[in-house]
């Protein structure tokens, strides 16, 4: 594909929309001049002459006007879809999160997103792991470690977690001291990896509560929250759960928080989003909704 220059062909379709090279080159920021040059050099590569010029006046040759329509359109299609790389299609946003934010708190949640932005055509990727910040993945992200460069952070909420059982375990447990009574039922932990060690949530819990974790607990380890607050779910121990991954329903039905401090994880969850993105109007919509829903 041999393409004419670029320039020249910018410079020529300003001209031929303004009729002026003088107000081409104040809309381009540059000289005259310099218009004046990449037109020639334009007509010089087509082999055409592009513009009729009598003193002031200045019109297009027949083969111009034609080059013109075909030029402009050319252009105005290459600047929609660039745009749309740059800020995605309007309405239409691809949300990347970790899959127990979003099964647990934000898909609960969506008919308020629904009924408050209609317009908004919500699409979400589900990820295990930390999630990849590329349009590839998505237009935008809730992370706990956003690219340093190039995007918009916006902070959603800390993380903490608190000890939660199931309704039939919380009778067993309710008139026993503290936190004592908790060394009686296995311990639910969370391991993201073999690297991290034996009920490594519990240890830290602990640590912060001012106390060691015995080294006669039972501990079942799981691989995602997602398992183990099933697991409490059906009364098989107790687990440190993230206050935002349970609905208020479920908090009710299903899970009693064990009156005993939090655990401060020191993660921090950010709407992230390219920074070319900062006027995107539902990007704007949808992390002010976001931020709404984490102060509930």
């Amino acid at each position: 594909m041999k393409l004419p220059p670029l320039r020249a062909l910018q410079c020529f379709e300003a001209v031929a929309r303004l009729g002026s090279f003088s107000k081409a080159a104040e809309h381009l920021h540059v000289t005259q001049s310099a218009v004046s040059h990449q037109v020639k050099l334009l007509e010089e590569y087509l082999g055409e002459i592009l513009f009729n010029r009598q003193g002031r006046l200045l019109s297009l040759t027949d083969v111009g006007a034609q080059y013109f329509e075909d030029v402009s359109q050319s252009l105005t299609n290459l600047s929609k879809a660039s745009e749309q790389i740059r800020e995605g299609k309007s309405g239409q946003i691809r949300l990347a999160l970790y899959s127990s934010l979003a099964v647990k708190w934000l898909i609960p949640r969506l008919d308020d997103l629904h009924q408050t932005y209609p317009e908004i055509d919500l699409t979400l990727n589900m990820v295990a792991d930390e999630p990849e910040c590329t349009d590839a993945v998505a237009d935008c992200f809730i992370t706990v470690k956003p690219p340093e460069k190039n995007y918009v952070s916006e902070f959603l909420y800390s993380e903490r977690l608190y000890p939660v059982c199931g309704n039939k375990l919380w009778r067993e447990l309710k008139d026993k001291p503290f936190p004592e009574a908790l060394w009686q039922h296995p311990l639910l932990s969370v391991q993201y990896s073999s690297e991290e060690g034996h009920a490594q949530d519990w240890k830290s819990w602990c640590q912060q509560g001012g106390f060691e974790l015995p080294g006669h607990i039972r501990a079942s380890h799981f691989s995602h929250v997602l398992l183990a607050a099933e697991a409490a779910r059906y009364d098989q121990g107790i687990c440190l759960i993230n206050d935002y991954l349970m609905t208020t329903q479920e908090r009710q039905n299903n899970f009693v928080r064990i009156p005993m401090h939090e655990l401060q994880t020191g993660d921090s969850f950010y709407f992230t989003y390219k920074a070319t993105r900062v006027k995107q109007e539902d990007i704007i919509k949808l992390g002010r909704w976001l931020k709404q829903q984490c102060h509930e």
